[in-house]
């Protein structure tokens, strides 16, 4: 069995994804999100559409326990560089882009979420168009031990066609506690029709857990985005 199928669709809780790459032809770059959850407050999440941005909204409103980890925008775009992430960081690279602040050096105001005793981790990525490179980021606890904030940075100085980088959140679990991401970003397989890798990765990961997942498509000569979204409390009206 390949890494990503071990890691994403046998792990019944690889919890919050990225996918950063290239359709085979070379037409447009990537990024791929994905939720997950098993909390009522978690699973109470939907995608929306915001012009060219992604909201991550409740689903049902009076259901909402706590919105501070689960109300973002995932994705978001400041000239040349589209930013995705796992959380409210967003902003802060967004923010940090207008202020002639690197990816890493936005990410360096930030730590892995204060969610006692899971810690999860802040996972984020760029793709930059006039580059034509991406990297990856995860911010993250050493074994759920709060006292240090390891900051890992990967970066790609050129794409691969047909293959995407992912990272996620969650390694395993251990009595009850998720334990972070270990390793690199691992490969994983991209298709040219955005329709195809939605479908792929949605029909594929563990089905009781998932929530909502967009896959967004940036045009390589006129950097155009198409953005498609699956949201499992909305299915019969996404599909």
């Amino acid at each position: 069995m390949n890494t990503f199928q071990r890691n994403l669709f046998e792990n019944p809780y690889p919890g919050r994804t990225l996918i950063l790459g290239m359709t085979p032809s070379g037409s447009h770059y990537v990024q791929v999100y994905w939720i997950m959850g098993r909390s009522t407050n978690s699973r109470n999440r939907i995608f929306e559409l915001d012009g060219t941005n992604v909201r991550n909204q409740a689903f049902d409103p009076a259901k909402v326990e706590d919105p501070s980890l689960i109300i973002y925008y995932p994705i978001r775009h400041w000239e040349d560089v589209h930013i995705v992430t796992n959380g409210d960081q967003t902003e802060t690279i967004y923010e940090g882009l207008q202020n002639n602040r690197t990816f890493e050096q936005s990410l360096m105001l930030r730590e892995f979420e204060p969610d006692v005793p899971h810690y999860t981790p802040r996972i984020s990525g760029v793709v930059n168009t006039n580059t034509k490179q991406y990297s990856l980021s995860i911010l993250k606890t050493h074994d759920n031990d709060p006292s240090v904030c390891l900051r890992n940075s990967y970066h790609f100085s050129k794409f691969k066609n047909g293959t995407g980088h992912c990272i996620h959140t969650y390694e395993s679990e251990q009595n009850g506690t998720l334990k972070p991401f270990e390793g690199e970003p691992f490969e994983v397989p991209l298709f040219d029709s955005i329709h195809e890798i939605a479908d792929f990765y949605w029909k594929r990961v563990n089905s009781e857990n998932k929530i909502a997942l967009l896959v967004k498509f940036i045009d390589i000569q006129n950097c155009n985005i198409q953005i498609e979204i699956r949201n499992k409390h909305l299915t019969n009206a996404e599909r």
